[in-house]
């Protein structure tokens, strides 16, 4: 029996990069897990064939967590099917480069739409469940670049500060009922997010990394699994970076 035997967890953007590694982490541990993602409907066919042999343990669901309505609708049906909650793992993010001179205000928008608005948009609606039954674990990906700064991603780097505030806020209003608000702050990890990057971009970040090498998928995940887990029943309203020492 694993760690996480009899617990039931919501993993976003769960089908791809650190996501899909929470999910396999937490399907390992014996949960019940239900994979969001947005788009790329191959990789999550992918996904769900690779994760095959868990069975009724993994549910995998398009959703834009976006929306306010969709993910309210999504929880009511949710909640029918499903005794609980124990565990909110917001990993639903995306980027859309530009300087702010020549960015575009849709792309502003979107960005902040589904990283910031979407983590409100779900850890509302998880609250209200974990609430009942007095316990809970939300765990949110943040990134390095709200505190640094990069040029060039002003939104996205916008977007991961409001992640930060707004779990410190989430943590002290929750706390006396049991649920614990953390984040985890990942630098540059070999995921598709980064992908897109011009190797020689690559390259100049990796420089910049005494551990000269971009994290795994997997190492994430481990430190989410952490947070998650019994033995950081004390730990609320912390950022934890796992960077490398970028």
């Amino acid at each position: 029996m694993g760690q996480f035997e009899g617990k039931t967890a919501i993993v976003t953007g769960g089908t791809k990069g650190i996501g899909r590694a929470v999910c396999e982490s937490l399907l390992a541990e014996g949960a019940r897990v239900t994979a969001i993602y947005s788009s790329g409907e191959a990789g999550a066919r992918s996904f769900a064939e690779a994760n095959a042999a868990h069975g009724e343990r993994l549910a995998i669901e398009k959703l834009d967590v976006s929306g306010y309505a969709t993910c309210e609708e999504f929880f009511a049906r949710f909640e029918k099917t499903h005794d609980g909650l124990d565990f909110l793992v917001n990993s639903a993010g995306i980027r859309r480069d530009a300087v702010v001179g020549m960015m575009k205000e849709e792309d502003w928008r979107a960005v902040l739409d589904i990283n910031l608005t979407g983590t409100f948009n779900m850890s509302k609606q998880a609250v209200k469940m974990m609430m009942r039954r007095r316990w809970g674990r939300i765990v949110t990906v943040t990134s390095p670049i709200g505190r640094l700064g990069f040029a060039g991603q002003a939104n996205y780097a916008a977007s991961k500060a409001g992640q930060v505030g707004f779990t410190l806020s989430l943590a002290k209003e929750v706390a006396s009922r049991h649920i614990t608000v953390n984040c985890v702050s990942p630098g540059f990890i070999d995921t598709g997010f980064i992908a897109d990057l011009p190797d020689k971009l690559k390259e100049k970040y990796r420089e910049q990394i005494p551990l000269g090498r971009f994290g795994k998928a997997e190492e994430v995940a481990s430190l989410i699994a952490f947070l998650l887990s019994d033995k950081a029943e004390y730990i609320t309203g912390a950022v934890y970076e796992i960077t490398g020492g970028l």
